[in-house]
Protein backbone atom coordinates (compact mmCIF):
# COMPACT_ATOMS: atom_id res chain seq x y z
CA UNK A 1 0.00 0.00 0.00
CA UNK A 2 1.74 3.37 -1.15
CA UNK A 3 -1.24 5.31 -0.47
CA UNK A 4 -2.04 7.28 -3.80
CA UNK A 5 -6.09 7.21 -3.05
CA UNK A 6 -5.93 7.65 0.49
CA UNK A 7 -9.07 9.03 2.29
CA UNK A 8 -10.85 9.41 -1.21
CA UNK A 9 -14.42 8.00 -1.77
CA UNK A 10 -14.71 6.48 -4.23
CA UNK A 11 -17.88 4.62 -5.71
CA UNK A 12 -17.97 1.96 -7.64
CA UNK A 13 -20.46 0.35 -9.73
CA UNK A 14 -20.64 -3.56 -10.43
CA UNK A 15 -17.57 -3.99 -8.41
CA UNK A 16 -18.42 -7.22 -6.91
CA UNK A 17 -16.57 -9.23 -9.90
CA UNK A 18 -14.22 -8.66 -12.54
CA UNK A 19 -12.56 -5.76 -13.45
CA UNK A 20 -15.27 -3.76 -10.62
CA UNK A 21 -13.94 -6.34 -8.16
CA UNK A 22 -10.18 -5.97 -8.61
CA UNK A 23 -10.80 -2.22 -8.80
CA UNK A 24 -11.98 -2.30 -5.74
CA UNK A 25 -9.66 -4.20 -3.67
CA UNK A 26 -6.74 -2.30 -5.21
CA UNK A 27 -8.26 1.32 -4.60
CA UNK A 28 -9.02 -0.20 -1.12
CA UNK A 29 -5.52 -0.97 -0.20
CA UNK A 30 -4.41 2.22 -1.57
CA UNK A 31 -6.64 4.05 1.49
CA UNK A 32 -9.89 5.01 -0.93
CA UNK A 33 -13.43 4.87 0.88
CA UNK A 34 -14.67 2.56 -1.50
CA UNK A 35 -18.56 2.05 -1.68
CA UNK A 36 -19.19 -1.18 -3.72
CA UNK A 37 -22.18 -0.93 -5.80
CA UNK A 38 -23.42 -3.92 -7.95
CA UNK A 39 -27.19 -5.94 -8.86
CA UNK A 40 -25.53 -9.16 -7.36
CA UNK A 41 -26.52 -8.33 -3.54
CA UNK A 42 -24.95 -11.64 -1.72
CA UNK A 43 -21.60 -10.82 -3.52
CA UNK A 44 -21.75 -7.63 -3.24
CA UNK A 45 -22.01 -7.50 0.76
CA UNK A 46 -19.46 -10.74 0.60
CA UNK A 47 -17.01 -8.36 -0.57
CA UNK A 48 -17.97 -5.09 1.22
CA UNK A 49 -17.89 -7.59 4.92
CA UNK A 50 -13.93 -8.52 3.86
CA UNK A 51 -12.80 -4.68 2.48
CA UNK A 52 -14.82 -3.34 5.60
CA UNK A 53 -16.64 -0.80 3.35
CA UNK A 54 -20.03 -0.41 2.18
CA UNK A 55 -22.36 -1.95 -0.01
CA UNK A 56 -25.33 -0.43 -2.19
CA UNK A 57 -27.39 -2.61 -4.61
CA UNK A 58 -28.22 -1.08 -7.67
CA UNK A 59 -29.27 -1.75 -11.58
CA UNK A 60 -27.57 0.59 -13.16
CA UNK A 61 -30.06 0.72 -16.15
CA UNK A 62 -32.66 2.67 -13.76
CA UNK A 63 -31.82 6.37 -13.54
CA UNK A 64 -32.89 6.62 -9.66
CA UNK A 65 -31.44 3.74 -8.53
CA UNK A 66 -27.73 5.19 -9.57
CA UNK A 67 -28.75 8.80 -8.17
CA UNK A 68 -29.64 6.46 -4.95
CA UNK A 69 -25.89 4.92 -4.67
CA UNK A 70 -24.95 8.40 -5.39
CA UNK A 71 -26.59 10.09 -3.02
CA UNK A 72 -25.69 7.16 -0.15
CA UNK A 73 -22.26 7.26 -0.61
CA UNK A 74 -22.10 11.20 0.20
CA UNK A 75 -24.54 10.16 2.93
CA UNK A 76 -22.00 7.92 4.60
CA UNK A 77 -19.02 9.94 3.73
CA UNK A 78 -19.78 13.60 3.61
CA UNK A 79 -18.52 13.66 -0.58
CA UNK A 80 -17.65 11.93 -3.37
CA UNK A 81 -14.36 12.33 -4.71
CA UNK A 82 -14.62 9.42 -7.50
CA UNK A 83 -17.14 7.59 -9.47
CA UNK A 84 -16.43 4.55 -11.69
CA UNK A 85 -18.79 3.74 -13.84
CA UNK A 86 -17.72 -0.22 -14.30
CA UNK A 87 -21.12 -2.14 -14.51
CA UNK A 88 -21.61 -4.34 -17.97
CA UNK A 89 -22.54 -7.02 -19.63
CA UNK A 90 -21.89 -8.45 -23.23
CA UNK A 91 -26.21 -8.10 -24.29
CA UNK A 92 -27.58 -9.37 -27.19
CA UNK A 93 -25.41 -11.08 -30.04
CA UNK A 94 -25.88 -11.63 -33.52
CA UNK A 95 -25.91 -10.17 -36.80
CA UNK A 96 -27.13 -6.04 -36.80
CA UNK A 97 -29.84 -7.50 -38.98
CA UNK A 98 -31.47 -9.62 -36.86
CA UNK A 99 -30.99 -7.83 -33.86
CA UNK A 100 -34.53 -6.94 -32.08
CA UNK A 101 -35.52 -3.43 -30.94
CA UNK A 102 -36.43 -4.42 -27.20
CA UNK A 103 -32.67 -6.70 -27.46
CA UNK A 104 -30.93 -3.54 -28.41
CA UNK A 105 -32.47 -1.18 -26.04
CA UNK A 106 -32.09 -3.35 -23.16
CA UNK A 107 -28.51 -3.55 -24.03
CA UNK A 108 -27.52 0.22 -24.60
CA UNK A 109 -29.28 0.82 -21.17
CA UNK A 110 -27.12 -1.43 -19.23
CA UNK A 111 -23.77 -0.24 -21.50
CA UNK A 112 -24.60 3.31 -21.85
CA UNK A 113 -27.25 4.47 -20.07
CA UNK A 114 -26.00 3.62 -16.87
CA UNK A 115 -22.86 5.76 -17.55
CA UNK A 116 -24.78 8.73 -18.43
CA UNK A 117 -26.43 8.63 -15.33
CA UNK A 118 -23.29 8.29 -13.36
CA UNK A 119 -21.63 10.69 -14.77
CA UNK A 120 -24.86 13.42 -14.66
CA UNK A 121 -25.77 12.27 -10.95
CA UNK A 122 -22.14 12.07 -9.70
CA UNK A 123 -21.32 14.99 -11.66
CA UNK A 124 -24.18 17.17 -9.62
CA UNK A 125 -23.20 16.20 -6.46
CA UNK A 126 -19.74 17.04 -7.28
CA UNK A 127 -20.18 20.89 -8.27
CA UNK A 128 -22.67 20.86 -5.76
CA UNK A 129 -19.81 20.04 -2.79
CA UNK A 130 -17.10 22.26 -4.87
CA UNK A 131 -13.96 20.12 -4.73
CA UNK A 132 -13.72 18.52 -7.65
CA UNK A 133 -13.73 14.83 -8.65
CA UNK A 134 -12.88 12.20 -10.86
CA UNK A 135 -15.34 10.36 -13.17
CA UNK A 136 -14.09 7.35 -15.15
CA UNK A 137 -15.71 5.04 -17.33
CA UNK A 138 -15.32 1.61 -18.86
CA UNK A 139 -15.37 1.37 -22.71
CA UNK A 140 -13.61 -1.37 -25.30
CA UNK A 141 -11.23 -1.73 -27.81
CA UNK A 142 -14.87 -2.92 -29.55
CA UNK A 143 -15.60 0.60 -28.93
CA UNK A 144 -13.18 1.84 -31.28
CA UNK A 145 -12.09 -0.77 -33.68
CA UNK A 146 -15.14 -2.71 -36.01
CA UNK A 147 -15.16 -6.43 -35.94
CA UNK A 148 -13.51 -7.10 -32.67
CA UNK A 149 -17.18 -7.00 -30.04
CA UNK A 150 -21.18 -7.63 -30.49
CA UNK A 151 -22.69 -5.11 -32.54
CA UNK A 152 -24.78 -3.55 -30.12
CA UNK A 153 -21.82 -3.59 -27.30
CA UNK A 154 -20.02 -1.87 -30.13
CA UNK A 155 -22.12 1.03 -29.97
CA UNK A 156 -22.45 1.57 -26.77
CA UNK A 157 -18.80 1.64 -25.65
CA UNK A 158 -18.40 3.85 -28.49
CA UNK A 159 -21.39 6.20 -26.99
CA UNK A 160 -19.02 5.41 -23.92
CA UNK A 161 -15.77 7.44 -25.43
CA UNK A 162 -18.42 10.34 -26.65
CA UNK A 163 -19.40 10.87 -23.62
CA UNK A 164 -16.30 10.67 -22.05
CA UNK A 165 -15.20 13.85 -24.31
CA UNK A 166 -18.41 15.86 -24.00
CA UNK A 167 -18.48 15.29 -20.14
CA UNK A 168 -15.01 16.52 -19.48
CA UNK A 169 -15.18 19.58 -21.64
CA UNK A 170 -18.32 20.69 -19.64
CA UNK A 171 -17.55 19.69 -16.15
CA UNK A 172 -13.94 20.88 -16.20
CA UNK A 173 -15.32 24.32 -14.88
CA UNK A 174 -15.94 22.57 -11.51
CA UNK A 175 -12.62 21.03 -11.01
CA UNK A 176 -13.96 17.60 -12.78
CA UNK A 177 -11.74 15.47 -14.58
CA UNK A 178 -14.00 12.71 -17.24
CA UNK A 179 -11.92 10.08 -19.08
CA UNK A 180 -12.54 6.21 -20.04
CA UNK A 181 -10.46 2.74 -20.06
CA UNK A 182 -10.88 1.10 -23.11
CA UNK A 183 -9.33 -2.81 -22.37
CA UNK A 184 -9.37 -5.16 -25.04
CA UNK A 185 -9.88 -8.96 -24.35
CA UNK A 186 -9.19 -9.33 -20.44
CA UNK A 187 -9.77 -12.38 -18.14
CA UNK A 188 -12.96 -11.76 -16.08
CA UNK A 189 -15.85 -14.48 -14.98
CA UNK A 190 -17.86 -13.38 -18.53
CA UNK A 191 -14.79 -13.65 -20.86
CA UNK A 192 -14.10 -16.83 -19.06
CA UNK A 193 -17.98 -17.83 -19.30
CA UNK A 194 -18.03 -16.86 -23.34
CA UNK A 195 -14.90 -19.29 -23.97
CA UNK A 196 -16.30 -21.79 -21.77
CA UNK A 197 -13.05 -21.97 -19.02
CA UNK A 198 -10.45 -20.32 -17.69
CA UNK A 199 -8.08 -21.99 -19.46
CA UNK A 200 -9.61 -21.50 -23.00
CA UNK A 201 -9.73 -17.93 -22.22
CA UNK A 202 -6.12 -17.89 -21.27
CA UNK A 203 -5.28 -19.49 -24.44
CA UNK A 204 -7.84 -17.43 -26.54
CA UNK A 205 -6.76 -14.28 -25.17
CA UNK A 206 -3.46 -14.69 -25.64
CA UNK A 207 -3.86 -16.03 -29.42
CA UNK A 208 -5.68 -12.46 -30.14
CA UNK A 209 -2.77 -10.71 -28.58
CA UNK A 210 0.11 -9.11 -31.12
CA UNK A 211 1.82 -9.55 -27.74
CA UNK A 212 0.79 -13.00 -27.09
CA UNK A 213 -0.69 -12.95 -23.59
CA UNK A 214 -3.47 -12.34 -21.95
CA UNK A 215 -4.80 -9.47 -20.39
CA UNK A 216 -5.65 -9.65 -16.20
CA UNK A 217 -8.40 -7.62 -14.50
CA UNK A 218 -5.45 -6.51 -12.09
CA UNK A 219 -4.12 -4.67 -15.05
CA UNK A 220 -7.35 -2.33 -15.76
CA UNK A 221 -7.45 -2.08 -12.45
CA UNK A 222 -4.31 -0.52 -12.22
CA UNK A 223 -4.93 1.92 -14.78
CA UNK A 224 -8.12 3.33 -12.81
CA UNK A 225 -6.21 3.85 -10.37
CA UNK A 226 -3.75 5.90 -12.09
CA UNK A 227 -6.51 8.11 -13.55
CA UNK A 228 -8.24 8.00 -9.88
CA UNK A 229 -4.54 9.59 -8.12
CA UNK A 230 -3.08 13.33 -8.01
CA UNK A 231 -0.79 11.78 -10.22
CA UNK A 232 -3.40 12.28 -12.89
CA UNK A 233 -4.62 15.51 -12.45
CA UNK A 234 -3.89 17.10 -15.83
CA UNK A 235 -5.47 14.40 -17.34
CA UNK A 236 -8.79 14.57 -18.86
CA UNK A 237 -10.91 14.12 -21.76
CA UNK A 238 -9.04 11.07 -22.26
CA UNK A 239 -9.59 6.98 -22.94
CA UNK A 240 -6.86 4.98 -21.81
CA UNK A 241 -6.51 2.01 -24.48
CA UNK A 242 -5.51 -1.13 -23.14
CA UNK A 243 -5.49 -4.12 -25.76
CA UNK A 244 -1.77 -5.49 -26.38
CA UNK A 245 -1.42 -3.27 -29.50
CA UNK A 246 -4.40 -5.03 -31.23
CA UNK A 247 -5.47 -1.76 -32.90
CA UNK A 248 -2.35 -1.09 -34.00
CA UNK A 249 -2.05 -4.65 -35.54
CA UNK A 250 -4.78 -4.69 -37.23
CA UNK A 251 -7.67 -6.88 -35.40
CA UNK A 252 -9.64 -8.94 -38.04
CA UNK A 253 -13.03 -9.35 -38.03
CA UNK A 254 -14.87 -11.62 -35.72
CA UNK A 255 -17.58 -12.96 -37.91
CA UNK A 256 -18.44 -15.73 -34.61
CA UNK A 257 -20.19 -12.55 -32.89
CA UNK A 258 -21.89 -11.61 -36.09
CA UNK A 259 -23.97 -15.05 -37.18
CA UNK A 260 -23.97 -17.01 -33.68
CA UNK A 261 -27.77 -16.65 -32.40
CA UNK A 262 -29.08 -14.11 -30.59
CA UNK A 263 -29.26 -15.91 -27.27
CA UNK A 264 -26.82 -14.43 -25.11
CA UNK A 265 -29.62 -12.32 -23.40
CA UNK A 266 -31.15 -15.83 -22.47
CA UNK A 267 -27.83 -16.61 -19.90
CA UNK A 268 -28.23 -12.96 -18.20
CA UNK A 269 -29.19 -12.77 -14.80
CA UNK A 270 -33.15 -12.31 -14.21
CA UNK A 271 -33.21 -8.61 -13.32
CA UNK A 272 -31.84 -8.28 -17.10
CA UNK A 273 -34.21 -10.12 -18.88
Amino acid sequence: MTGRLKDKVVLITGAASGIGEHTARLFASEGALVVISDINAAAGERLARELGMHFIAADVSKEEEVERAVSSTVGWHGRLDCMVNNAGMVGVVGSILETGAEDWRRTLSVLLDSVFFGIKHAGRQMRELGGGGVILSLSSLAGLVGGVGPQVYSVAKAGVIALTRGAASELSAYGIRVNAVAPGLVMTPLVEEVYGGHDAALRGGAAKSPLGSAAMPQEIAASLCYLASDEARHVSAHTLVIDSGVSAAGAGAAPQFHHQPADFLGRLPEQYQ
